[in-house]
């Protein structure tokens, strides 16, 4: 995506767009937001299930909904260094968002006694989507093919 482009197409100048969006790395972090907070929804609606199955099931759904993201793979095949620094780095609402969701469906779980977690909350949530990321970026990493089959074993040893 080219800002000088995308202002072109908004009738707007470049200027104007980095007001309301920042650089393109931001809105790149906004838009990739908004393509995985639908799995952090479907966890508040109850659509997934509670305890570390729960949270099992949240991590292996949320690698798969990332990988199964045509736009996400192209992006990530296309701008590996840009695609880690967006979604990885503390500059990231991607990973800031990521965890803070994965923060409070963990509180709720200790909360309501279907979960006894293995480290502090705050460690635990940062590890899980450490986790999930893992598994999301295994081919610019390792090569080896992504698999949320795999996160979903890696969450579930861990919460077991």
């Amino acid at each position: 995506m080219d800002m000088g482009e995308l202002a072109n197409e908004l009738g707007i100048s470049r200027a104007t767009l980095h007001r309301w969006v920042g650089g393109r790395d931001q809105l790149l972090g906004e838009i990739l937001w908004s393509m995985t907070v639908e799995v952090f929804e479907a966890r508040s609606s109850g659509k997934l299930g509670r305890g570390a199955e729960g949270i099992a099931e949240l991590v292996g759904t949320f690698v798969r909904t990332v990988n199964g993201s045509k736009p996400f793979r192209e992006f990530l095949r296309n701008e590996p260094e840009r695609a880690l620094r967006i979604l990885t780095t503390k500059a990231s609402v991607v990973q800031s968002r990521a965890i803070a969701k994965m923060r409070e469906f963990l509180d709720e779980e200790v909360e309501a006694g279907r979960l006894t977690p293995p480290l502090p909350v705050e460690d635990l949530a940062y590890l899980l989507v450490r986790i999930g990321e893992s598994f999301i970026y295994t081919d610019v990493i390792t090569g080896d093919e992504p698999d949320a089959g795999k996160a979903h074993a890696a969450v579930t040893a861990l919460l077991s």
